[in-house]
């Protein structure tokens, strides 16, 4: 296993400069990388002792600094950590920590309570053990806190994504062995060969492995648009910004999102 996460920091390594140039721009122009659906779902975040798992370039930690938490950002890669630390210097913030980190392992390395958990697009399906990815979480939250998950849909992430909207199965939905493949990046950077390992999880093993590790689901919901743009010709954004099939809009999920807390 460990040398499926070797390769997966490596390759994320090869695109991390080009992630910071590409968010660097966007928050600039913009006040925010979040969407409207995290922003309302997340509520008022001001004062909050928030850590952001699995943080990429910092791009979204730095918008939960805009809306007034005291944020922390963990991540695998240290190119990316070394960007983010830059990113957030170029856009004014100066108290956000960037720790560079396996999540799996925050367990063992870091012992600081937090009021918000934050993780979301495209991170799980990184994660060899679920289960010990919400102990972890676990471990973070403060008594009172909240874990706040927005990522694609497990029922979104067995179809072949090159034929979308026809639906042609290509990850075996109850797939246990790791998937490689040999192209990391395409949504914020030109696609790199880099062989990558990632995991398939049903949505009954990622509330399941929360629960098991003492998490309560408060509200799961589930939305017919991705937060990414595959495909520029079959393709249309919601009024909110959102990327919809309109063959399948209001037919089949493509994204989720939770909030748990301790029980």
């Amino acid at each position: 296993m460990n040398e499926y996460i070797e390769a997966n920091k490596q390759s994320w390594g090869m695109i991390a400069k080009d992630h910071y140039e590409t968010f660097k721009a966007r928050l600039l122009a913009h006040k925010t990388t979040l969407s409207q659906t995290q922003i309302q779902e997340l509520g008022d975040i001001a004062g909050k002792r928030l850590i952001h798992l699995q943080c990429n370039t910092g791009a979204d930690t730095i918008s939960l600094a805009r809306m007034g938490a005291k944020v922390t950002g963990v991540d695998l890669v240290p190119e990316n950590i070394h960007y983010a630390r830059k990113l957030a210097a170029d856009c004014g913030i100066d108290d956000a920590r960037f720790i560079e980190s396996n999540v799996l392992e925050m367990i063992d390395k870091h012992h600081e309570k937090y009021d918000i958990v934050f993780t979301t697009e495209g991170v799980l399906c990184w994660l060899p053990d679920l289960y010990l990815w919400a102990c972890n979480v676990r471990h973070l939250l403060a008594d009172d806190g909240f874990l706040y998950v927005l990522d694609s849909h497990p029922f979104y992430m067995i179809w072949d994504e090159e034929k979308l909207p026809e639906l042609v199965v290509k990850y075996p939905y109850f797939q246990k062995n790791a998937d490689q493949d040999e192209w990391i990046g395409g949504y914020a950077s030109e696609s790199k060969q880099a062989t990558n390992y990632s995991w398939m999880y049903t949505m009954g093993e990622i509330v399941t492995a929360l629960s098991q590790a003492g998490l309560h689901i408060e509200w799961l919901h589930e939305f017919d648009w991705l937060f990414f743009q595959l495909s520029a010709e079959k393709q249309i954004k919601d009024k909110e910004g959102n990327w919809v099939f309109p063959e399948h809009k209001e037919r089949l999920p493509y994204t989720f999102s939770l909030k748990a807390t301790i029980r």
